[in-house]
């Protein structure tokens, strides 16, 4: 089941006491402005109030977890109105469930790519469904995880904000009706539009491609992917804002199912095309499994707060922000676009190289993003409720924690890169020539890892409150240039690696621009602080590096050597972590230590 926010543990953040749904021998709570609270079954258990009638739950303290309940501890259901501040074991079990699931996703993943690997090998053929791939790549960034998301999730909090404090009518409807339908007709015309001009796209993508022509049908097919993207991106951010995550975690698992299923089932009659049908498949697999989900909290009555009755806000969305949204989600994405158009003059398998190799290395970072997946509808709540403190403390806690995740993952990266590339692709039509090349490519993007971490987690911070800020749009802007120059400087000489290198100097240069223009613009982050606190994480990866990669070379076997150089990373990042007072590595360890202890609980009782 999907986690909730009716645990009863200790708030993150000063507010009211959580809920927890009441078990079996409770009684109803009585209507009275005074609650009364239940006899305890132990003499020196602290009382639980009852809650008052109609909110269907009971308001806990923080000592309530030692009372004796006969109901079992699964997540109960999250409350209508969400108007608590999230408690702490909310928070862990909601990045819990979102993580497990992404991490089966990413695995889908993993083999989506194999079996492209296995079926096409990294050919002509490969390239030019690569460049059709550019459009699903696009709208994921710009519909699902991040240009959308970013404006949708904030004007979804204020909403529900309104909601909680008894706004007139239904301000969460309300917003549905004013943006869903316009969205679905502009998502459905741009998808079109790009179906019929897949000539022109790809001969501006990749005009040195020795088959245009597979391309161009790839492309019609991954054109669907606008619209289905686009209402998959809509219902994961409202299910996000209401604090629901378990179905937008499992949409890349209905996705890459869909695109593995198409391959095997048609690769053999319709070749490469194949994974372009299974794209279209995917992407109505992703609305179909978030859906009913969100009908159900849609149709769900609310419960209004108490308080005088506030005027329900407009329905729609701000048009400027949208526009700093999906203008910075689009440069940012340009980076793929600059590494296909210099690798397609390039020997024939660029492309794929680039591609298997930044799939792989990008794992890491997708890890460290999932408690910011988790903790951005909780800024963009607190921002939306005055409570800025509140949120810059969770940001801070956020930078420290995903730095030293991706920091831990890039050093196993940098370490065990042939071996991870041999042990996933080399198979088939994927050669040792090719493991050689795509690993080569990897540790030059681990380099970069870091950059798009921080990248992701700061531009939340922009975009938390709400409003239109072209900053966020100017510093990716920056980032692309140092992208486009070095690439273009490096590519005779340095070939796909120089491809590589610019995308990790360019996305290193935003991120140092993001941190740098916070506090006014975004939430007041102590820069100099969060400076000093992530050198720690770079020089424990740095050292866990170069050691992980001595003990990987040792064994013969791959999954050997994989396994020696992973524990050496692992071992020694997490000791020199802790000798430099790393925080984001403390915070880890102890979340690790929650669950283990939480995980025996369960297996022992």
């Amino acid at each position: 089941m999907a986690p909730t926010e009716s645990d009863p543990a200790t708030p993150a953040e000063p507010g009211p006491a959580p809920h927890t749904k009441p078990g079996p021998p409770a009684a109803p709570a009585e209507p009275g402005p005074t609650p009364q609270p239940e006899p305890s079954p132990e003499p020196h258990a602290k009382p639980v109030p009852a809650a008052p009638a109609g909110s269907g739950s009971v308001i806990t303290s923080s000592d309530a977890r030692s009372a004796p309940s006969t109901t079992p501890d699964p997540a109960p259901l999250t409350p209508p109105d969400h108007h608590r501040p999230p408690t702490r074991r909310f928070l862990a079990r909601a990045a819990v469930v979102t993580a497990s699931l992404s991490v089966v996703g990413a695995l889908l993943g993993l083999v989506r790519d194999q079996s492209l690997a296995r079926l096409f090998g990294a050919g002509q053929d490969t390239d030019a469904f690569l460049v059709a791939w550019t459009l699903p790549e696009f709208a994921a960034t710009l519909l699902i995880e991040d240009g959308l998301a970013f404006a949708l999730i904030p004007a979804f909090s204020r909403a529900l904000a309104r909601r909680a404090q008894g706004a007139a009518g239904d301000p969460v409807r309300a917003l549905v009706a004013g943006t869903l339908p316009r969205l679905a007709l502009a998502f459905a015309a741009v998808g079109g539009l790009l179906a019929l001009a897949a000539p022109q796209f790809v001969a501006a993508l990749a005009p040195g491609l020795p088959d245009p022509g597979l391309a161009v049908d790839c492309t019609r097919l991954t054109a669907t992917c606008v619209l289905s993207f686009g209402l998959a991106g809509y219902c994961s951010a409202a299910l996000r804002a209401h604090r629901r995550f378990l179905a937008p975690a499992a949409i890349y698992i209905a996705y890459n199912l869909g695109i593995v299923t198409a391959m095997y089932a048609l690769g053999g009659h319709w070749g490469v095309r194949s994974a372009a049908v299974g794209v279209a498949a995917g992407g109505c697999l992703m609305v179909g499994v978030q859906l009913p989900f969100l009908v159900s909290g849609l149709r769900r009555r609310r419960t209004a707060a108490a308080g005088p009755a506030a005027v329900a806000g407009p329905g729609a969305l701000d048009v400027p922000l949208m526009a700093t949204v999906l203008l910075f989600a689009l440069c940012r994405q340009s980076q793929v676009l600059i590494e296909r158009f210099l690798a397609s003059g390039l020997p024939a398998g660029a492309i794929s190289h680039l591609n298997y190799a930044q799939k792989v290395a990008q794992i890491p970072m997708t890890l460290s993003m999932m408690l910011c997946t988790v903790t951005f509808p909780v800024v963009a709540r607190a921002l939306a409720e005055g409570h800025t403190e509140r949120a810059r403390a969770r940001v801070e806690r956020d930078l420290a924690v995903a730095a030293g995740l991706v920091l831990l993952g890039a050093a196993t990266v940098v370490a065990c890169a042939p071996q991870l590339i041999g042990l996933l692709f080399q198979r088939g039509a994927f050669t040792a020539q090719d493991t050689a090349a795509t690993a080569e490519v990897m540790r030059v993007y681990a380099l970069g890892l870091l950059g798009q971490t921080l990248t992701g987690v700061l531009v939340r911070s922009y975009f938390s409150a709400g409003r239109a800020t072209w900053y966020p749009v100017g510093a990716m802007a920056a980032g692309i240039a140092v992208t486009s120059w070095i690439g273009a400087w490096s590519l005779g000489s340095w070939g796909v690696t120089g491809i590589a290198a610019a995308n990790a100097t360019g996305i290193t240069v935003t991120a140092a621009l993001l941190l740098a223009g916070m506090g006014r613009r975004s939430v007041p982050v102590r820069v100099p602080r969060m400076l000093r606190e992530l050198s720690r994480p770079v020089r424990a990866a740095a050292v866990a590096a170069l050691a992980g990669g001595f003990a990987a070379r040792l064994p013969a076997s791959p999954l050997a050597g994989l396994a020696a150089g992973g524990a050496t990373v692992t071992v020694v990042f997490v000791l020199l972590g802790r000798a430099l007072g790393d925080l984001g590595c403390a915070a880890a360890l102890c979340t690790v230590r929650t669950l283990t202890r939480r995980l025996a609980h369960a297996l022992l009782r």
